[in-house]
């Protein structure tokens, strides 16, 4: 049974069909990418895994548990993650409390016991504190922890995203453009990070990425979609020798080769939806 299994999954806003009967299958412990022009309808796919949007048709189901119709929390107690396109931290809180606010689907104080400060209480947050160090040290912001969010540089900010994420022990990590903005050198860093989240804890990723250096050389598998369809699938040299996906999403006959890969064309804008 894959991890992750979408069957003919399609999200509709007003007239405009923004996933189109999409399926797609992930294995445990896989790097899978999503990948397609603007509005290609990933982030939707997103939205849909995550309950921020419940789709009209189709099936999601994570681990064999069906997905559609749960609260978002809910999806995350149940072994999913996310990080966002554009950083969502809490700005004003250090990053020790972001990674903690990360575990909160874990931690089963009441309110009543953290206002009489409870043995059971004092020693969860305890263990929530230790958790957070280490994931900081995880993603390589050890000594970081006191440093408001908000003050840190904008690679160390993707990397405190994915800490808080880690926060709930996901089995799947949505990535949602985590190199976007980098740097060279940070972006290899995210990709050799990345590779760790799959090789040492066992995660599996599903990424939105439109660096292709990052996308072919991380996935064991890439998924393409234009216009809200699946257009084709494949390992990464499968998608990249692929007619459709060289038409559809580099360009008609556009791309070229740098030795990391292909470096993507933008292609007219597609139809105006909702959400990219």
């Amino acid at each position: 049974m894959p991890l992750l299994a979408a069957n003919q999954v399609t999200k509709v806003f007003g007239g405009l069909t923004a996933v189109n009967r999409v399926d797609l299958e992930i294995e445990k412990k896989t790097i899978a990418s999503l990948i397609g022009p603007n509005g290609a309808g990933k982030t939707t796919f997103f939205n849909c895994l995550t309950g921020l949007y419940k789709p009209e048709g189709g099936e999601l189901l994570f681990d064999g548990q069906p997905l559609i119709g749960r609260r978002p929390d809910q999806i995350t107690a149940l072994g999913i993650a996310r990080t966002y396109q554009n950083i969502r931290l809490f700005g004003t809180m250090t990053a020790l409390e972001n990674v903690m606010v990360g575990q909160h689907v874990e931690m089963r104080s009441t309110t009543l016991g953290a206002l009489l400060r409870t043995r059971a209480t004092r020693e969860e947050e305890s263990r929530a504190v230790e958790r957070a160090h280490e994931l900081l040290e995880f993603v390589g912001l050890a000594g970081e922890e006191d440093s408001v969010a908000r003050n840190l540089a904008y690679g160390d900010q993707r990397l405190l995203e994915i800490a808080r994420a880690l926060g709930s022990s996901p089995k799947l990590l949505l990535l949602d453009e985590p190199a976007a903005g980098m740097n060279p050198i940070e972006t290899v860093e995210m990709m050799t990070l990345v590779r760790r989240l799959r090789d040492e804890l066992g995660i599996t990723i599903l990424l939105i990425e439109h660096d292709m250096r990052v996308v072919m050389n991380v996935s064991d598998q890439v998924s393409v979609l234009d216009y809200g369809e699946k257009i084709a699938e494949g390992s990464p040299d499968e998608v990249r020798a692929n007619p459709r996906v060289v038409e559809a999403y580099l360009g008609p006959g556009a791309h070229e080769e740098n030795g990391d890969g292909l470096l993507p064309r933008r292609k007219p804008a597609a139809p105006p939806v909702s959400a990219a």
